[in-house]
């Protein structure tokens, strides 16, 4: 395995909540990815998600990266565009998923998103595989969109297509009852109001385009009452989703449940620092048992930011490592026209 470049912070960043801000807030711009090509896909009856796909010039001859953002993300989200911008100069197709809901797509699920959703990721490689042809398939995601990739990866355990190669993810929330638990400590309550305000907007969207089915949870105050992301949870995406309760939620939903069972080779990023998704997480048994999974924890990197003190395309350290760990165990994202016509075989 590759020695891996290291993460130096950038100078002004070492604080875990200025780095996740700034990550959250800094303006790019993305002149070497071209334009997407809208894409739905049929994840179950009566769902669809879509995603912007960027196509090499031969794409069934080039390996493919699908990428899944966070909670109240999307594909526009800049980690997500920065990732694909590197990928796609490197080679790579790159689909750009957005879950169930997200990038304006409510109308096309009368369902929630939410962590457990592993099925969708997965409904998404597979009609890649078996429709596209495509060869080989790399899946990476950030924090929940993290947990979404490592539990479709364990749910396979050793049935994973032989195109899937490998699975990368960026501070992954895979316990998702300790991620609720920290979002509740008061130094988080800026990040814990931001995500519960973007919930309470979907749903209240939601309630418009399906009001037999959600009217009644966003009527009479109802929403407005919703404090915490786990009284989110408790109130709304467990009983609309099947769960007895948020705790059930969790823990049918956390990935750390099937880590153990990953059998493709796989990346784990995160940063000691992490405001919310603690790093005692990834220092289970479950992980750390597993010699299919390589976890790196740097010191400092706040949540999904990782912005370094270098400029050019190591200002973002995590994407350009995801894009290495990939071409690592890819032969095709310089192009093996033999190899690729052998896998399609």
């Amino acid at each position: 395995m590759n020695a891996m470049k290291e993460f130096e912070p950038h100078p002004w960043l070492r604080n875990a909540h200025v780095m996740t801000i700034a990550g959250t807030f800094w303006r790019r711009k993305f002149p070497r990815l071209p334009a997407g090509e809208m894409r739905l896909f049929d994840v179950e009856p009566g769902t669809r998600t879509r995603a912007d796909c960027h196509w090499q010039k031969n794409p069934r001859e080039r390996a493919t990266l699908v990428l899944v953002h966070g909670l109240e993300g999307s594909s526009e989200s800049g980690y997500i565009l920065g990732t694909a911008e590197k990928a796609f100069v490197a080679g790579f197709n790159v689909v750009r998923l957005n879950q169930r809901n997200c990038g304006g797509t409510e109308h096309l699920t009368p369902d929630l998103y939410h962590s457990g959703r592993s099925a969708d990721v997965r409904a998404v490689i597979e009609e890649l595989i078996e429709r596209d042809k495509l060869p080989e398939m790399f899946a990476a995601g950030f924090s929940m969109g993290g947990n979404l990739v490592l539990k479709m990866a364990g749910e396979y355990a050793g049935a994973a297509p032989e195109q899937l190669r490998g699975i990368a993810a960026v501070a992954p929330s895979f316990v998702l009852a300790a991620c609720a638990d920290a979002l509740e400590e008061p130094q988080n309550f800026i990040y814990e109001r931001y995500f519960v305000r973007r919930l309470k907007q979907r749903m209240r969207r939601k309630a418009e385009l399906y009001p037999e089915r959600y009217a009644a949870r966003v009527g009479n105050g109802a929403l407005r009452a919703i404090g915490s992301v786990r009284e989110f949870d408790e109130r709304i995406t467990a009983p609309c989703s099947g769960f007895t309760g948020a705790e059930d939620y969790y823990e049918q939903a956390s990935a750390i449940r099937v880590l153990g069972a990953i059998a493709r080779p796989t990346l784990i990023l995160t940063a000691k620092n992490d405001p919310f998704v603690p790093y005692a997480t990834f220092e289970r048994r479950e992980l750390r048992d597993n010699p299919n999974i390589r976890l790196i924890a740097t010191r400092h990197g706040g949540h999904c930011a990782f912005i370094g003190r270098e400029g050019g395309d190591e200002r973002f350290w995590c994407e350009g490592r995801i894009v290495e760990f990939c071409a690592e165990h890819s032969r095709l994202s310089a192009g093996d026209v033999a190899h690729a016509a052998e896998l399609r075989k």
